[in-house]
């Protein structure tokens, strides 16, 4: 068995459920719990993981909504808008993107007034950011 299979089988573990135990963990990826804890530990240290999160029903969740938001940087903006992003607290997640636009930000927020005006008054006014595109998530398919 090689390492990086049973990297593969620990981690897929991890993302269907991030609260396993290691005991959870070794059973269902057929190692043993040490090995379970040497992996994770490698993989914590090495950035790999770089975190442990609950997974939200948008729609089961009272007086809240998320968005996630395409961001357009301008390319010789790019470093500063984007270090000003991620320093803003009101963005909950924020990822490059390849696809339509060149960041995309989750904001969470109490209804779509609230994340139109985080866009307006955090995101909009950031030097460089030309556009932002807010799509609200309705309900958790999977």
């Amino acid at each position: 068995m090689s390492a990086d299979a049973t990297e593969d089988r620990i981690l897929a573990v991890l993302e269907e459920d991030a609260q396993a135990s290691y005991a959870e963990i070794a059973d269902r990826a057929g190692v043993s719990k040490p090995t379970v804890r040497k992996y994770i530990d490698k993989l914590e240290g090495d950035g790999v993981i770089v975190g442990y999160s609950a997974d939200i029903d948008p729609k089961k969740l009272s007086g809240r909504s998320i968005a996630l938001v395409g961001i357009e940087v301008e390319s010789g903006r790019y470093v500063e808008a984007t270090r000003e992003l991620k320093d803003a607290p009101e963005i909950e997640t924020l990822y490059s993107s390849s696809g339509d636009h060149t960041l995309m930000a989750e904001i969470r927020a109490p209804d779509g007034d609230a994340v139109g005006a985080i866009i307006a008054d955090v995101v909009l006014p950031i030097d460089g950011v030309t556009a932002a595109h807010p799509s609200f998530l309705q309900e958790r398919l999977k």
